[in-house]
This record gives structure tokens, sequence and C-alpha cells, in this order.
């Protein structure tokens, strides 16, 4: 057994990104774990660190060599390496000759093609000292950084400028250099409450040494600490801290060691829209905001900074002077806006491209307005207010207020329908038609936003696929990943019966000769199913049910879903996976067959018992399934064909299909279609796994 030995290795910069902060650390982790299984180097324990000036981890029981390895090497055959007199052939000379041995050392192993020569190296392992670098230094360079940087007169590149790398093994500097910078046992503590040089003994020490430094280098635990102050910040001023993740990460990567901020700003700023209050110091300041329990929003702020200072009423002030003027600002854009009505803004959105292809936002209204109103009509929706609200969706793109905070799109749109008088309705939607904006947000809850949000959404990915521009790989820059997801939750989870494939064809008439691509409507429907894929096998349905449903003439994806969770049922049922196998033989025999198959049974060529009673037993559940479907009762109409089986199974045992009588085999095959047509009236059942 190897011997063991513990690592740290840390990484020091500049300041991080601090968006990136944790995903940079997450992939440094994983990518030298990745390094040393590749490596064939053990070890009990990884731990990460990330603070705003390092990466680092580490490792504990590490092995300090590889095991040695014994590695076979195959060469020739024994009828190539010897000729008829048994003397070695130019075959097995070389073939020693690259092992370093003579022919005479080498083995012969029988093989089930017959026997080989092969010989057995002995590979020593390496020391961990001498391959880390390495590993560490792949691992690097494979970090998601979209855009490194040099520094100096250096030709080294990484997110930030490099200042110092600690390495070491056990009390052992891994000696190397990486990104310019020559490995040794010291790091930095706090930039400013730290006297700086920071030793590290043993790596178990480097916790502990740090924190005596001022940093508290595990990200978790600071994020815990900086959660916690904010909370208890709140409950001082009898409100409660909002914190978003995203920003609780973020204000995490800014601190090594965090220092509580409570400011406050002037009550009068709280006439305006919450949203832009909150907008202003979550995503400008990144601060948490404070509300009372119902909800109102106090006029305070909490956030951290980097710094203890002797008197932090100074850094106080200062936070509230950098607040104050982009809530003076806010103020300015909300009395602006107001005095121009979103209907007077419609004519503006001729001046604001949304793609050069696709025209303006203004043509982008009209092309929705025309999909929505086709949109409620299927659904019972109110097309006046569906029209109104199509053509002024985008207006608020076009006011001071979202120019400044675009995060607000949508929210000020509904605040500035408000002020101007229109119905609610058309108010709401304006906000409703960016739901859902992630993966779990809710959906639009009223129809004129719903109608809005379906068409926003279509209009989107038929016009980009329609120009030629659909994803590649990870190349998504249109969102249309997102605004495909968006389209299968709102159908599915509020049970819209439409018919995606017909409103797309209305798209691409909206669209005209915009559209360059021919094949836009197969290659949208095939992309829409395959995001449809990932949402039901995210729900718990196998991807053999969904595929069983796709090889079907489905109506939408309402009556998808249906069909679905019938099949699901049905594959539950013991008689399921004797009819799928059945059913596979019959799409066998089908797919071979070139025949012209006829498209009725004739009784009169029925030879054997056991078709008659199939077609005598199809005949009688045909009649009971088709007012099923009908009626979309797709779980009781599988449970019907379900009776099927007996006779199925005793077909199969009884009756050779191909017969070589044409006419009896063209009837049998007739049958057996019959059969088959039925059950693809929901799915392909030949498809499911038992």
């Amino acid at each position: 057994m190897s011997e063991k030995a513990d690592l740290i290795f840390e990484l020091g910069t500049e300041e991080l990104p601090p968006t990136a902060l944790k995903k940079l650390s997450n992939a440094l982790t994983s990518t030298v774990v990745e390094g040393l299984k590749a490596a064939k180097l053990s070890f009990n324990s990884i731990k990460s660190y990330a603070t705003p000036r390092r990466l680092a981890f580490l490792i504990e029981g590490l092995d300090v060599t590889q095991e040695d390895q014994k590695i076979e090497r195959k060469g020739p055959s024994v009828k190539a390496a010897y000729d008829a007199d048994g003397n070695a052939t130019k075959a097995a000379e070389g073939f020693a000759r690259s092992c370093g041995v003579t022919v005479a050392d080498l083995q012969v192993v029988d093989t089930p093609k017959g026997e080989w020569l092969t010989y057995t190296l002995e590979e020593k392992g390496q020391n961990a000292v001498a391959l880390l670098p390495e590993i560490v230094k792949k691992s690097l360079n494979q970090l998601p950084i979209p855009k490194r940087m040099r520094w100096g007169s250096s030709s080294v590149e990484f997110v930030r400028p490099v200042q110092w790398v600690l390495f070491l093994l056990d009390d052992t500097v891994v000696e190397c250099e990486i990104l310019g910078i020559k490995s040794s046992n010291t790091t930095m503590g706090h930039r400013f409450h730290s006297e700086g040089v920071i030793t590290i003994e043993q790596p178990k020490t480097y916790e502990e040494k740090l924190l005596e430094g001022s940093v508290i280098c595990d990200f978790e635990e600071r994020k815990n600490q900086v959660e916690a102050l904010v909370k208890e910040a709140a409950n001082g001023l009898q409100g409660i801290a909002v914190i978003d993740s995203d920003l609780l990460d973020e204000v995490t990567a800014l601190v090594e060691y965090p220092a509580l901020i409570v400011g406050e700003f002037e009550r009068r700023f709280l006439d305006l829209p919450k949203e832009v209050l909150v907008s202003s110091m979550k995503k400008h300041q990144k601060y948490f905001h404070v509300e009372t329990e119902s909800g109102t929003l106090l006029p305070n702020f909490i956030t951290l900074a980097n710094v203890k200072s002797s008197d932090p009423d100074i850094i106080k002030k200062g936070n509230e002077r950098v607040i104050r003027p982009r809530l003076e600002d806010g103020v300015f854009f909300w009395e602006k806006d107001k005095k121009t009505k979103l209907s007077d803004r419609v004519e503006g959105l001729k001046n604001i491209l949304f793609q050069k292809q696709l025209g303006s936002l203004h043509d982008r209204s009209e092309r929705i307005a025309v999909l929505a109103e086709n949109i409620a009509t299927l659904i019972g929706a109110d097309t006046n207010l569906v029209n109104r609200a199509a053509l002024l969706c985008k207006t608020d793109l076009s006011t001071e207020m979202v120019g400044e905070f675009p995060d607000l799109q949508g929210v000020m749109g509904q605040y500035y329908a408000r002020n101007d008088g229109e119905p609610e309705a058309v108010a709401s939607s304006m906000l409703e038609q960016y739901l859902p904006r992630f993966s779990g947000d809710a959906l639009p809850a009223g129809d004129i936003g719903l109608c809005i949000a379906l068409a926003d959404r279509l209009d989107l990915i038929v016009g980009i696929f329609g120009i030629g521009l659909k994803p590649t790989g990870d190349k998504d820059p249109f969102g249309l990943r997102r605004a495909a997801l968006g389209v299968i939750r709102m159908v599915v989870e509020k049970s819209l019966s439409i018919d995606i494939k017909a409103i797309i064809n209305v798209s691409l008439n909206t669209l005209g000769d915009k559209v360059t691509d021919k094949n836009t409507a197969t290659n949208i429907n095939r992309y829409l199913m395959e995001r449809a894929k990932g949402y039901f096998v995210e729900l718990g349905f196998s991807v053999d049910v969904f595929d069983a449903v796709l090889s079907t003439n489905y109506s939408d994806l309402n009556d998808f879903q249906a069909r679905v969770s019938a099949v699901v049922e049905f594959k539950a049922m013991e008689s399921s996976s004797s009819l799928a196998a059945a059913n596979k033989r019959v799409r066998n025999i089908l797919k071979k067959s070139k025949e012209a198959i006829p498209d009725a049974v004739n009784t009169d060529l029925l030879a054997e018992p056991a078709e008659t009673t199939l077609l005598n037993e199809l005949n009688t559940v045909t009649e009971k399934v088709m007012p099923l479907l009908q009626q979309h009762e797709y779980t009781d109409a599988l449970k019907t064909m379900a009776e099927l089986r007996d006779s199925v199974d005793q077909f199969f045992v009884d009756v050779m299909v191909m017969a070589k009588e044409d006419d009896i085999r063209l009837n049998r095959l007739a049958l057996l279609q019959q059969m088959n047509q039925l059950f693809l009236n929901i799915a392909d059942i030949s498809k499911l796994q038992s």
C-alpha cells in the first residue's frame, strides 16, 4: 500500500470576478480530481476554498507514489513470429527489441484467435511530486474563463494577475512554476487586516493560519456567516431581510472577512415602485433589502464590507451617499416616463431594431398580435384585449426607466399601463409575457398574459430558426432553449389543447419572405420535442415511454402528455411486456415485408382458428376503443387493448405468418397491420422496455 500525505494548493491572485468565483472553485476541484484519477493517485478527501484573492484545495490522504503496474504488450501471432524451421522472424525480433528483451524472454498465450507472443512489462509508479504540477496546470487551463488576460510583459494568461502559489505536500514544497510564479510554502492574509506573508508548515493548518490572518477561506462557512449577519441586522430593524441566493454568493465572493453595514435612505423614495428600489440596491450596489412581514419595503439596506473600520459610521454614510443618486435617477425616470402613454410609444418602436433580418420591435409586436389572437381564439380568451396587449407589450423598452434598469422590462410596463388606465388584464400581461423566466418559475396567471407569452416565444423561435440561426452546441444567444421550454410548460401545465404545429405555420406566414430556411417548420417541431423529452424525463417519465408516444400522430402537447400518462399506466400492467414484445415482432415483420398489404382482412382466407379468434377479438376491442380515443381516454383505451394479449400470444404460437401462399400471407399481414394501427392511435408500444 502506498504511503499517504496531505496536500495544499493555493493560487493567489488579484480580486477574482465575484459572480464567477464559486464556478471557478468548483471547476478547479473537479478537474484536479479527474487528473488524480487519470494518474491513478488515490486520496481520502478533497476540500475546496475560495475567496476574492485565492482559489485553493486541500487533499487529505493522497498517495505519495503511484502503485507499480504490470502492462501486458501483445506482439505478433506465433505463426508470424516463427518460420517453418522454428526460427524467429523479423516480426518477433522487432517486438522483442521494442520490449527491451530477447525473443527467448517472450511468452506465448492462447487467445480465441490462436497463439500470440506477449511480454509483461513492470512499470514502476512515479512519485506524486513529479505528477502534481502538470495535473494542476492542466486543471487551470481547463477553467471556464470566457476571456483571459495578460499582465505586465508576461505572456501568461489567466482571469486575473497571479501573485503567489502555495504548493505543499506534507512539509515539502512541490517545486514548480505555475502561471509564471514559483511555488512556495507561503500565502497572504487579508489585504488590510494581516501582516502579509503567512508560512504554512503543514497543509492541515491552512484554514487556521488564514483565519489568524483575517481570512475565512471556506466559501460556505463565510456565506453562512454573511447570511447570519444579514438576518441579525434585519431583526434589529424589526424587518425581514430578503436574501437572494445569487446575491448571497456574490457578496460572499466580495469579502474575505465580512464586516456588517446597515444603512438607510429617505422615506420619500418609497413612493417609487418597489421593484425600482430593489433593483437599485440589489443589482447595482449588492445590497440586501428589508421588508416588513406583510412585504412592505423598509427604508433600509444591509451589505457587507471587506474592511473592519475603526469608525463604521464613515463606511455607512459612504454607502448611503452612493445609493441616493441612483434613487434620485429612479424618481426622475418614473415621473418623466409617466408623461407619455404606452399607446403613444407604439410608433416609436419602429426605430428600435429587434434583429436586422427580422425587423423592428414594431414589426415583432404586430407579429405577436397575429399569433396571440390566433391562440386566444383557441383557448377562449378576449381577442380585443389580447390585440391591445400585444401592440403595447414591448413599449416599456423605450422608457427611460427600463433603459437604466433593463431587468425591469415588463415590470415597468405593468405600472405604466395601470397609470394609463389600461384594463387590468392588459396591464398584468405586460409582466406575464416574460413568464416563465427560468426553470421552475411561475407561469402567466391570466389568459391575456398567457396568449402574449406563448406568441412572444413562438415568434422568437420561428424567426430565429427561419433565418438560419438555430442554436448549435452550447451556443444559444437568443435563449431559444429557455423559450422552447416555456412553450412546453405553458401548454402542458395549463392544459391547453392547441396545435403547436398549426401555430408555427401561422407564425411562418407572418414572417413571409424573411424566412430563408425551407425546413424551418420541421426543424422547430423536432427542436421542441427534443426539449419536451428533457421536460418529461425530468418529471419522472422514462425515455422509452416518451419515444413510444413520439412515434405516433399526436395532435398537441397536451394530448401528448395524456398519452404519456396512459402508457405509463399500461406499462405497469402484467400484460404490457407480452403485448410490447408481440408488437415489436409485428413491427419487424411489417417493416421487412416489401409487398403491398391489403387494407382489410378477407375472412374467407382465414385458415387457422387462432387467426379467426384474433380478428374477432380485434374487431370487438376496436369497437370499444374508438369512442374512448375520440374522448382522449387513452388509459381506458389501452386497458381495453390489453384484452388482446392471449389471442395475440396464441396467434404467434399457432400461425405461420409468412406462409408460402401469397393470398394467405398477405391476409395475415393485413391482420397484423390492423392490430398495429390500433395501438398506434396512442403509442408505438413496441418501443417499451421491460
